[in-house]
């Protein structure tokens, strides 16, 4: 099955500084799945990007994960205006980005909560979400995410996952580390812990990261990362370095060619700076190329697993926030099987 006609999304930006900002998107249905229930947002004028997975089936996942991408969206058009109405507590910890951005998602977990309660036929329906706000003029990444939908960052041809699956299996290596791996096995990993929708109100992971020439983000649903190991989603946007919408695409085929369990979606953020001299041209980068940064990316990961806070940020960065004010507490939720 090849890929269906695509949800595709672009944009080029760029500021008074030398730092500019190519991404692109792109959504399929897979190859078992009869629907699309995952969504994303490349939003130009406030340099922000979003992926959402929906759940519930029947029950009107791809509805979740739409509301989540526009309700992030239409928050940001309307908190432009000095005027706006700010619906939550303005922590003032936080930047103003991170404000803006915990609150969007905050609201957007308010709206799916009240339209599944709402309506019998959406009852249930939830949806995670990880969303990436770029300040170019401070150099700067905001990563906000809720449930096992993944950021990576790559960089000096390295890979390391920003954000920790807020899933089962997750937490048992969190807890237990040194969990055998046949136990492992047995835990399902298509059960999530957290997600948009589910209650009333959502603990939101925040996430300030140094933003550099050079820089390659990448979005994505479980759905290929999942099918895809780090390496291979590592080696796959070095082959097409520079072109976010070619990477986007391979990804998408890639995650097919493995399988295609679930829906598949990718948003890829390249960041390049117009005052450093763009690197020699090279050869397609192979996974065998790669191994050597893979191995360092690879025990950051498992460092990162053995505590409890998210994993520590590089040296330009802010330390991890969460997402944690007077009007949001982790309320006591049940496991959400994704379907």
């Amino acid at each position: 099955m090849g890929l269906d006609t695509p949800a595709l999304g672009r944009d080029a930006v760029s500021t008074n500084v030398s730092l500019k900002i190519d991404a692109a998107g792109r959504t399929d249905v897979g190859q078992q799945r009869e629907h699309n229930e995952d969504a994303f947002a490349v939003i130009d004028p406030h340099r922000l990007y979003v992926v959402a997975d929906g759940m519930g089936g029947h029950r009107a996942g791809n509805v979740a994960s739409a509301m989540a991408t526009e309700t992030v969206r239409a928050f940001f058009d309307s908190t432009t205006r000095e005027d706006a109405t700010w619906p939550f507590h303005y922590d003032p910890a936080l930047s103003p980005e991170e404000n803006r951005l915990l609150t969007s998602i905050k609201v957007a977990n308010k709206s799916i909560y009240e339209e599944s309660a709402r309506n019998p036929d959406r009852r249930g329906m939830g949806t995670t979400v990880v969303s990436a706000l770029v300040n170019l003029d401070a150099r700067r990444v905001f990563i906000g995410h809720v449930g096992d939908s993944r950021c990576y960052r790559i960089r000096d041809r390295g890979i390391v996952q920003l954000t920790q699956d807020h899933s089962l299996l997750n937490e048992y290596l969190r807890a237990m580390p040194d969990l055998p791996q046949a136990q492992r096995d047995e835990l399902p990993r298509n059960v999530i812990t957290r997600a948009l929708g589910m209650t009333e109100v959502v603990l939101v992971d925040l996430r300030a990261d140094g933003l550099r020439g050079g820089d390659t983000f990448v979005l994505c649903s479980d759905g290929l990362s999942g099918m895809l190991s780090d390496g291979e989603i590592l080696a796959t946007v070095l082959s097409h370095e520079g072109d976010p919408d070619a990477a986007c695409e391979a990804l998408v085929r890639l995650a097919n060619d493995h399988g295609g369990e679930d829906n598949v979606t990718a948003v890829v953020l390249r960041v390049t700076d117009d005052a450093v001299a763009p690197p020699p041209a090279r050869a397609a980068t192979s996974l065998e190329e790669t191994r050597p940064m893979l191995s360092l990316a690879a025990a950051e990961r498992a460092q990162s697993i053995a505590v409890t806070e998210p994993p520590a940020p590089d040296e330009a960065s802010d330390r991890p926030r969460l997402g944690d004010d007077e009007d949001t507490v982790e309320a006591p939720s049940p496991f959400a099987p994704k379907e």
